[in-house]
């Protein structure tokens, strides 16, 4: 996504200090006992007639055109277009940001008790430390390429972030409940749904996908990075060049090129600088699990 804070989450990471010593003066004033801990996710969610005019707002011509509206130059030498098998659970989401301009972000249909539940980064559904500013008209694309929507389109219903989000701008990971399509069919029952792991230590192998406004593709075509995961500054990182468009995009472990299948462990969040060679991604803690298990209760 455009607006996303890329290389400035460096920054909002280094405050968290002082927010956090701030907020330990204040709870000495309060007796132990009449402190409740506060609710680690939050949340908002779309009216039905919302949800039906986002679906006509994102019309292919208006799809075509928000791909063209933006270009964050050529692809990168470390991204590559994906040639292998169709990966129905990733695809494009097209919003409304709270600035009032059209734009997208990459997400994952993950498997979830509801059958519904699609994962994305934070600052693809709501404007970090900013918890009234929040992104409308929010629409999923399972598998879009080059203008075809081969699975159709979900509105987007409910949308879960971390509290520390959407007030503080740290952990930068969303979950989003998505309706049934036209057919009523559910998401998960159409495109299969992605395995999900939490508290996964940092390693491996890792295939990130996304769909970056670099040219030639412009977000018409799925890419991918390769690379070998390490911590650091308490996410995971690995190299690689997306830019804007990418965020949200699965971090894939375990991936099997063959059949397209692997484990999503985080999402494509902030990168190192505007001509990047990093890809930074949250590690899915207690909070990421908390958030995702009412999403697929949603």
């Amino acid at each position: 996504m455009f607006d996303s804070p890329l290389p400035g989450r460096r920054v909002l990471r280094r405050r968290v200090t002082a927010l956090t010593v701030a907020g330990m003066a204040l709870a000495l004033a309060v007796p132990v006992s009449a402190a409740a801990a506060p609710d680690p996710v939050s949340s908002f969610s779309f009216t039905t007639q919302e949800r039906k005019d986002a679906l006509a707002y994102w019309t292919p011509a208006r799809i075509k055109a928000v791909g063209k509206s933006v270009d964050l130059g050529p692809t990168g030498p470390k991204t590559k277009t994906w040639t292998g098998p169709q990966l129905k659970t990733v695809g494009r989401m097209f919003m409304v940001n709270a600035a009032g301009a059209d734009t997208w972000c990459t997400a994952t249909a993950v498997k979830s008790a509801n059958r519904s539940v699609v994962m994305t980064a934070g600052h693809c559904v709501r404007r970090s430390a900013s918890p009234f500013n929040t992104n409308m008209s929010m629409v999923f694309v399972p598998a879009y390429s080059k203008g075809r929507q081969p699975y159709g389109v979900f509105a987007v219903r409910t949308v879960l972030t971390p509290r520390a989000f959407a007030e503080e701008g740290t952990n930068d990971v969303a979950a989003m409940v998505v309706d049934a399509d036209k057919s009523g069919r559910r998401l998960t029952d159409v495109v299969g749904g992605t395995p999900i792991a939490f508290n996964r230590a940092v390693g491996g192998k890792i295939s990130s996908f996304g769909y970056p406004a670099t040219h030639p593709q412009l977000g018409e075509e799925l890419l991918r990075c390769v690379g070998t995961e390490k911590k650091e500054d308490g996410q995971r990182m690995i190299p690689c060049d997306m830019t804007g468009g990418s965020s949200g995009g699965p971090w894939l472990a375990d991936f099997k090129e063959a059949t397209g299948q692997g484990t999503l462990v985080s999402v494509n969040s902030s990168l190192d600088g505007f001509t990047p060679t990093k890809m930074y991604g949250e590690i899915f803690g207690a909070t990421a699990k908390t958030m995702y298990g009412r999403a697929e209760r949603g």
